[in-house]
């Protein structure tokens, strides 16, 4: 037994190691298929990203907040790595049963951290796979989160972990046994009744014991390595360990997802000028080797664990969208078409080929077939992504926030989408009323600019507006930006109204801006149409620029500039100007109004005092909350309004669900599946709540739409209410009238009418 352990240890050993180092190198070569990005955006402040890798490793900071599943991983992660050594201490115990590694191999802490986190890793990986067993997709549907992935892969993945789990237990147990541990110690705190139990067998049986479980142990840890060597797309292997530079590259050094702002658009490596773009630029991505190599990267690193597909609102309602199921097709398309591409193959925008047919000719059939694929087309069209799957995000950022491996999904997803509205002009129709709306008028509703200051006129005090009633923005304490929804659409401008006479009541010093203001280009950017947001992004960055006195250069007449604060109702416009428009030179304090009202509270400066009677549910708008990680304040400004009852629906902060709107959908007809504006509001009323609240236009509007649809179908009680935040602070802050005063007035005499 011993000589054949020996020698089929050895030769797995050896071939292992070769092939996994070739691997290595193929990766590399493979990762560098990808475009560069801009130099120093994934290479900035390393020592800052070393610790962001350490953190998140060592902490599972993603993981650990699914509860147990988060803590078993640990175990099993952390076990796979800090267990090496007993590798080589399987190997001596091949050529000697009774070895032990030199130095540390009889030192207690060592083996109690042996025996504990093999223990740990043994028991973490059986809950793993019980937890996979009890979420398997038997039956067809979507409420698994491992739908669609590769069970296969996952079984030998699990078997191995359990394998080797064991024979460490193992090994280390029978070490004691025939070390005669006949007393408890420490060392095998965990294992000692096993050690009793081997102490009784003779040297012999020992023996062979050792020889068994360390080559059992040895060939199992190298047909593994041998396996995931030979299949590189294995994403639940490989994660483990290109992870590590998957998140040391992450888009912020310092851990922060991959949200809020979208990156500017690059070609070559370099952002796009354009004001004069160069004649090769690649506009979006219209091919696999167009990612860049972090994208790359990324789909390779996907564990399929499914924790994005179990948020995502497209999925979660019958769409073909999964995160998940997405970046494995790029994934395997990649992969597939590596050979093809690593020969120097490849087509020109004009759809020529790169390499001549004597370079292709080693290439196998089945990647000269993959490159033929287009990347984004029907499956009659044999395309890697439908365009449903493309066009049925909602950005709202689910899959980023709960990737534990830090996947960037949304800009992938808006890199496809870039190429298909630029070049090929494939996009949902409707999505092209609002484009043509916002050239021509600069809303997307295309209506006149004037129109966005008629809201002024249904207040009864003054609303300031900036080169009419103030020069500038020096001389008010804020800007007020009403955006295009809060300015044009009627829900919406409850919302605006109760803001303004909110501020108008605690004194705060605002202006707006006359109607000149664009969209700020939220909906036009995530679409794909870049230039079109570039385009208003910069008008709106040079005229807010003037707003706050930077135009002026004489030194006689120059004003000492503002704070540059503005203050914004919708999340959308909030993000895109405080996270956007530093791209286009724009530098601005940008504040949500949610924020702002919270502190005015605090500053005693509205005082909530009447009562708002009745059980509140609040929906997280995507932008303020998982894009821009803003979800106190407006439950804060709740708790401080007399007679609410508060209770969060089971989705909420960073897990909260989407209303549908975001990602330019707000202009799109929903035409598969549940709309997802329905399945939030279905969540909000198995609450049956008086009022649901948000702090974002658009959410207002889809809400607004769901409850008014479900209450004409008998769905939902007719006092239901869904408004703002505002409007239920200015509600409290209102003082009531005063009962008795009020039957005063009724009984005093009639004033004469004027002669």
């Amino acid at each position: 037994m011993q000589l054949a352990a020996i020698i089929v240890s050895l030769v797995l050993i050896v071939v292992g190691v070769a092939l996994f180092l070739r691997a290595l190198l193929q990766i590399f070569n493979f990762m560098r298929l990808g475009q560069n990005v801009p130099a120093g955006t994934r290479t900035d402040e390393p020592a800052q990203r070393t610790v962001t890798v350490v953190r998140e490793f060592l902490g599972h900071t993603r993981m650990n907040s699914w509860g147990i599943v988060g803590v078993a991983h640990w175990f099993v992660a952390v076990g796979f790595f800090s267990l090496l050594l007993t590798i080589v201490n399987a190997i001596g115990q091949l050529f000697k049963a009774d070895w032990i590694l030199p130095i540390i191999g009889d030192w207690a802490p060592y083996n109690v951290f042996v025996e504990f986190i093999g223990t740990m890793t043994v028991l973490g990986i059986l809950t793993l796979i019980v937890i996979r067993q009890l979420a398997h997709p038997r039956k067809p549907g979507r409420k698994s989160r491992f739908a669609g992935s590769n069970f296969g892969q996952a079984y030998f993945v699990e078997a191995v972990i359990l394998i080797v789990g064991v024979c460490i237990f193992m090994l280390h147990a029978l070490e004691g046994a025939q070390h005669h541990v006949d007393s408890y110690e420490a060392s095998f705190f965990i294992s000692y009744p096993v050690v009793s139990w081997l102490g009784d067998m003779d040297v012999s049986t020992l023996q062979n014991l050792t020889y068994f479980f360390a080559g059992l142990k040895i060939a199992t840890s190298f047909i593994w390595m041998i396996t995931v060597a030979l299949k590189q797309d294995m994403g639940v292997a490989w994660h483990r360990f290109l992870a590590f530079p998957n998140i040391w590259f992450k888009r912020n050094a310092d851990g922060g997802t991959a949200l809020g702002a979208l990156l500017p658009m690059t070609s070559g490596g370099k952002e796009i000028d354009w004001e004069d773009p160069a004649e090769d630029a690649v506009f979006g991505v219209p091919q696999i080797e167009q990612f860049s190599w972090k994208g790359i990267l990324d789909f390779s690193t996907c564990t399929e664990c499914g924790r994005c597909q179990s948020q995502c609102p497209a999925w979660n309602t019958g769409k073909p969208l999964s995160p998940k199921l997405l970046i494995m097709s790029l994934r395997d398309h990649a992969h597939a078409k590596a050979p093809y591409l690593l020969a120097g193959g490849g087509k020109t925008m004009e759809g020529e080929e790169k390499a001549t047919a004597e370079q292709l000719k080693d290439v196998p059939a089945a990647a000269l077939a993959e490159a033929e694929r287009p990347l984004i087309g029907t499956v009659e069209e044999n395309g890697v992504i439908d365009p449903d799957v493309l066009w049925s995000c909602t950005t709202c950022g689910a899959c980023v926030e709960q990737c534990p491996v830090d996947i960037e999904h949304i800009d992938h997803i808006v890199d496809m989408r870039r190429y298909q509205v630029m070049i090929e002009s494939a996009f949902p129709s409707e999505a092209g009323t609002m484009l043509k709306n916002l050239e021509k008028k600069g809303n997307p509703w295309g209506l006149a600019k004037k129109q966005r200051v008629e809201w002024t006129k249904e207040v009864d005090f003054e609303v300031p507006i900036v080169g009419k009633d103030v020069e500038d923005l020096t001389e008010v304490d804020y800007l007020y930006w009403v955006g295009c929804a809060g300015a044009l659409e009627d829900r919406a401008k409850k919302t605006t109204k109760a803001f303004a006479e909110l501020l108008h009541i605690a004194g705060v010093k605002f202006a707006i801006m006359g109607g000149d203001e664009k969209c700020t280009g939220d909906s036009a950017r995530r679409l794909g149409n870049e230039p079109l947001f570039q385009q208003l992004g910069q008008e709106n960055v040079a005229m807010l620029n003037m707003a706050f006195g930077e135009d002026d250069d004489e030194p006689e007449t120059k004003k000492p500039k503002s704070a540059k604060k503005i203050v914004a109702t919708c999340p959308h416009c909030f993000n895109t100007i405080a996270n956007e428009y530093p791209q286009l030179g724009g530098e601005f304090e940008v504040i949500h109004h949610t924020q702002l009202l919270q502190h005015l509270i605090d500053e005693g400066k509205l005082i909530p005092v009447t009562p708002v009677e009745g059980l509140i549910t609040y929906h997280d708008p995507c932008y303020l909350g998982r894009h821009n990680k803003i979800y106190s304040p407006p439950r804060e400004i709740m708790d401080k309004v007399p007679g609410l009852r508060q209770q969060e629906m089971h989705r909420h902060k960073e897990r909260g669900f989407c209303c549908g709107a975001g990602g330019a959908r707000m202009w799109m007809e929903e035409r598969i599946g549940k709309r997802i504006n329905n399945e939030r509001v279905d969540e909000a009323l198995s609450l049956n709540p008086d009022i649901v609240s948000t702090a974002c236009p658009f959410c207002l509007v889809m809400l607004t739409d769901s409850v008014n649809g479900k209450k004409n179908d008998g769905k939902a009680k007719e006092s239901i209410q869904v408004v703002d935040v505002s409007q239920l602070l200015l509600d409290s802050v209102k003082t009531p009238i005063d009962p008795a005063g009020e039957a005063e007035s009724e009984d005093a005499p009639e004033p004469e009418p004027a002669k």
